[in-house]
């Protein structure tokens, strides 16, 4: 019993010094840059991207996502939700997870509104949870890879590409996106 308080004791720390190390808000010239950045990566690892970002209603780019944890997890990141290839809002992303979590790594998410009404859905909601929208398609290997007619009919397309470090989850569920006051 002891060492299991310890072990919780231990994974509560971690989640506490992953936090704080990436909790530093960027300015809004820093988000922009950053995004901008991670949209020609995403353009890089696959051509057909720029025709799917091209038929998205809106764009929500988060360069920097910090996931991590002993026993309780937590990530954090912060971005922007773009319109017609400009920066309109800022975000952040962030979660929690209790369980068999082990390791320090970082990605970069973008998700694809394809549908105005999805993309107006987000932009009401108070605190939107993407794995709360059965509609998202999360598509993890790379970002890379080639996507079936089925999975581009989806509403909502999330890549997750650029992972460094070492964790055995880059799952988006349960993750909150809230935004930002900048």
């Amino acid at each position: 019993m002891k060492s299991r308080n310890l072990f919780t004791a231990a994974g509560f720390a971690a989640v506490a010094l992953l936090l704080s190390s990436v909790s530093s808000a960027a300015t809004k010239a820093e988000i922009d840059e950053r995004v901008h950045h991670s949209m020609q990566q995403f353009y890089q690892l696959n051509p057909a991207h720029r025709d799917l970002v091209a038929r998205a209603k809106g764009v929500l780019v988060f360069p920097h996502v910090t996931k991590g944890g002993v026993g309780v997890g937590g990530e954090f990141g912060e971005g922007a939700l773009r319109i017609d290839g400009k920066d309109v809002s800022y975000y952040s992303v962030s979660g929690a997870s209790v369980g068999l979590t082990l390791g320090l790594a970082k990605h970069k998410e973008i998700i694809l509104f394809m549908t105005q009404e999805v993309l107006d859905k987000f932009m009401n909601s108070h605190g939107w949870a993407i794995g709360a929208d059965t509609g998202v398609a999360v598509l993890s290997k790379g970002a890379g890879g080639e996507y079936d007619t089925q999975t581009l009919q989806r509403p909502i397309l999330a890549f997750v590409f650029g992972e460094k470090g070492l964790i055995g989850d880059v799952s988006l569920e349960g993750t909150k996106v809230t935004k930002l006051d900048k």
